[in-house]
Protein backbone atom coordinates (compact mmCIF):
# COMPACT_ATOMS: atom_id res chain seq x y z
CA UNK A 1 0.00 0.00 0.00
CA UNK A 2 1.51 3.29 -0.98
CA UNK A 3 1.05 6.34 1.32
CA UNK A 4 1.46 10.35 -0.24
CA UNK A 5 3.13 12.50 2.21
CA UNK A 6 1.20 16.20 1.55
CA UNK A 7 2.81 19.79 2.88
CA UNK A 8 0.63 21.21 5.20
CA UNK A 9 1.57 24.71 4.51
CA UNK A 10 2.69 26.96 1.36
CA UNK A 11 6.46 27.38 2.00
CA UNK A 12 9.88 27.16 -0.17
CA UNK A 13 11.47 23.83 -0.37
CA UNK A 14 14.67 24.71 1.07
CA UNK A 15 16.35 21.23 1.43
CA UNK A 16 15.43 17.97 0.23
CA UNK A 17 17.06 15.11 2.74
CA UNK A 18 15.79 11.86 1.06
CA UNK A 19 15.30 10.21 -2.44
CA UNK A 20 13.52 7.07 -4.27
CA UNK A 21 15.02 4.32 -2.81
CA UNK A 22 15.85 5.49 0.41
CA UNK A 23 13.77 3.13 3.29
CA UNK A 24 12.37 5.43 5.96
CA UNK A 25 10.89 5.06 9.05
CA UNK A 26 7.73 7.34 10.54
CA UNK A 27 10.26 10.16 11.93
CA UNK A 28 13.14 10.99 9.24
CA UNK A 29 12.93 13.58 7.42
CA UNK A 30 12.02 13.76 4.27
CA UNK A 31 12.55 17.75 3.33
CA UNK A 32 12.65 20.42 5.18
CA UNK A 33 10.57 23.74 4.61
CA UNK A 34 10.83 27.50 4.80
CA UNK A 35 8.22 29.81 5.50
CA UNK A 36 8.67 33.01 7.47
CA UNK A 37 12.50 32.46 8.07
CA UNK A 38 11.27 28.84 9.92
CA UNK A 39 12.49 25.86 9.17
CA UNK A 40 10.05 22.98 8.82
CA UNK A 41 11.00 19.48 8.51
CA UNK A 42 8.52 17.19 6.93
CA UNK A 43 8.64 13.40 8.51
CA UNK A 44 7.85 10.26 6.21
CA UNK A 45 4.84 9.60 8.45
CA UNK A 46 5.03 5.79 8.04
CA UNK A 47 7.68 3.05 7.37
CA UNK A 48 8.33 2.15 4.02
CA UNK A 49 10.83 2.73 0.40
CA UNK A 50 10.48 6.38 -0.91
CA UNK A 51 8.93 5.15 -4.72
CA UNK A 52 8.75 9.10 -5.40
CA UNK A 53 9.37 12.51 -4.26
CA UNK A 54 7.54 14.98 -5.60
CA UNK A 55 9.55 18.10 -5.24
CA UNK A 56 12.86 19.78 -5.86
CA UNK A 57 14.84 22.37 -3.88
CA UNK A 58 13.73 25.97 -4.19
CA UNK A 59 10.57 25.33 -5.51
CA UNK A 60 7.74 26.70 -3.85
CA UNK A 61 4.86 24.06 -2.03
CA UNK A 62 1.28 24.87 -1.65
CA UNK A 63 -1.03 22.99 1.46
CA UNK A 64 -2.13 19.66 0.47
CA UNK A 65 0.44 19.29 -2.51
CA UNK A 66 2.44 16.36 -2.43
CA UNK A 67 5.80 15.72 -1.26
CA UNK A 68 6.76 12.18 -1.31
CA UNK A 69 5.43 8.48 -2.47
CA UNK A 70 6.46 5.99 -0.10
CA UNK A 71 5.55 2.20 -0.34
CA UNK A 72 4.57 0.88 3.34
CA UNK A 73 6.48 -2.56 5.12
Amino acid sequence: MSHTVVAELVANVWKVTAKAGDTVGPEDTLVILESMKMEIPVLAEVAGTIVEMKVVEGEVVNDGDPIAVIEED
